[in-house]
């Protein structure tokens, strides 16, 4: 898609297209696009936001889902903790425990215990 064309779309959806925005998503997720996705989701887009967790999460985005799960998603959050346990990142798995998040704590118990 051109960026005229992209443009356009962005216009449109503004506007409140919801067509639009269902493209933009797809386009955006299909081009591996965090920055739209996360433009998105910061409207208000619940689409945008489970595309945005999942893009990062196959991306290995930390910073990302981290942003997310401290803003209180808790599907980032699960993500997250995934994702540090593939990782065996300790230390972000102590973050989120010491935030209080539970699984995490389990987390870091099992990966302390191997």
């Amino acid at each position: 898609m051109s960026e005229p064309d992209l443009t356009d779309l962005r216009d449109r959806a503004e506007r409140g297209d919801h067509a639009a925005v269902d493209e933009l998503i797809e386009l955006a997720t299909e081009r591996g696009d965090l920055a739209e996705l996360r433009r998105l989701a910061q409207s208000g887009n619940p689409t945008a936001t489970d595309e945005l967790i999942q893009l990062a999460a196959e991306q290995g985005n930390l910073e990302e889902l981290r942003r997310l799960s401290d803003s209180g998603n808790t599907t980032a959050a699960d993500q997250l903790i995934e994702l540090a346990t593939e990782q065996d990142n300790m230390d972000e798995l102590r973050r989120l425990a010491n935030r209080g998040n539970s699984t995490a704590a389990e987390q870091l118990m099992e990966l302390a215990a191997e």
